[in-house]
């Protein structure tokens, strides 16, 4: 074997490499694969300590699922964005995948041609989407294709749907429409008794023990069915006769049906102002901050949370386990709140897709934009704080 090596240390010399460079060129090629001709380049993904280097596969156009399977690891094997392989297949952050199942990775080679659009196809039937509804899950209960879904309403895969849209379903049977309800909540009582949230405490627990019900709480408090609670919390639970009669407001005297309100106390108030001056920093219009602002009091109340629903955590409840960063880059404010609003100063690179990321979002609805980057299982809970997010722009920027 050194016979084999001094010959080819003799070749190199002969071709004029020099020595000092020898020992790097024979390293290299020590380590090269045997199916290295069959490999795509590789992706560098960067993270908190290092930056490593995977080797990942071309994608296909469809894959399907296997035991053991996430979202996240398929995404990563074909060095995809997680955020696009959900959007692909008309999927949120909870929805549950199974060995077998189908998933389009289309979408990594070359964009989907737009459909024509449904005045041209024939419809014999027509669903109203409710929350929680995916693409997907509409095909099978119809019995029809996602594809034939998106192909009778114009759609991509990387299109939205929202609660109360009306989705053709060319040739299958008339489905049962699915009503979509929308009350408007009445404003934060201002006064009357109060319960100090203890760790352990849910609305209806409160309710039970003070005589009242959940309703009742959701609209002396500006909650809705998606609120979160927190230890320390101060909620009204008796007085609704300041509800009824609340102070006046010129904003809220000319706000919109369906919209939310809360008075900000200084821990919200501090996280707003620095969502505000993070997208002032990057250039952000008040457009995209105000999405920056609604999104954070949906998700987390405008609190910095530790925990969340499964590995959710920070502003933004933003997964570790879905490539949005490590747990403490979740739970850093400032940087989080840069990871949302994305672009080319995103501190997680290609990881994940920010709103700045989103081709055309200034076009979008203010909940369809913000929904593009959360990909939730209730998209309009965004919209329901939008005429509060421009107050608080204002009050806080």
């Amino acid at each position: 074997m050194r016979t084999h090596a001094v010959a080819r240390r003799t070749r190199y010399l002969q071709l004029g490499v020099p020595a000092a460079v020898l020992g790097t060129l024979s390293g290299a090629i020590a380590v090269v694969p045997a199916s290295a001709d069959a490999v795509t380049p590789p992706i560098e993904r960067l993270h908190s300590s290092a930056t490593q280097v995977k080797m990942a596969e071309a994608p296909p156009a469809a894959y399907t699922v296997q035991p053991g399977d996430t979202i996240s690891s398929i995404a990563n094997r074909f060095g995809l964005r997680t955020v696009d392989v959900l959007a692909w297949n008309a999927l949120t952050w909870r929805s549950v995948i199974y060995p077998g199942q189908t998933l389009s990775l289309a979408g990594a080679s070359a964009p989907v041609a737009p459909a024509a659009p449904p005045a041209q196809a024939p419809a014999t039937a027509t669903h109203v989407v409710a929350a929680g509804d995916t693409v997907f899950g509409i095909a099978q209960r119809y019995g029809t294709s996602v594809d034939a879904v998106l192909a009778a309403n114009g759609l991509t895969r990387a299109s939205v749907i929202y609660p109360g849209q009306q989705l053709a379903l060319s040739g299958t049977s008339t489905p049962a429409p699915v009503a979509v309800a929308s009350a408007a909540p009445a404003p934060v009582a201002s006064g009357g008794q109060t319960h100090a949230v203890v760790a352990g405490d849910t609305l209806f627990g409160i309710a039970q023990r003070y005589g009242t019900s959940v309703a009742q709480l959701y609209a002396m408090n500006g909650l809705s069915s998606g609120s979160i609670i927190y230890p320390g919390q101060s909620i009204v639970v008796a007085g609704a006769a300041a509800v009824t009669a609340p102070a006046p407001a010129p904003a809220a005297a000319t706000a919109p049906p369906g919209q939310l309100f809360a008075n900000l106390d200084a821990e919200q108030a501090a996280n707003a102002h620095l969502i505000i001056s993070v997208g002032r920093n990057l250039g952000v219009s008040d457009r995209g901050i105000a999405i920056a602002l609604a999104t954070a009091m949906v998700e987390s109340s405008l609190r910095n949370l530790s925990w969340g629903d499964r590995d959710s955590l920070g502003l933004f409840q933003q997964r570790p386990s879905m490539g949005w960063g490590t747990p403490e880059q979740a739970i850093d404010a400032d940087r989080s709140t840069r990871v949302f609003f994305g672009g080319a100063s995103d501190p997680n690179g290609q990881g994940s897709r920010g709103l700045l990321d989103i081709t055309g979002w200034e076009g979008m609805r203010f909940t369809d934009a913000a929904q593009a980057v959360q990909i939730s299982a209730y998209p309009e809970r965004y919209g329901q704080w939008e005429t509060q997010a421009y107050q608080w722009l204002g009050l806080h920027g």
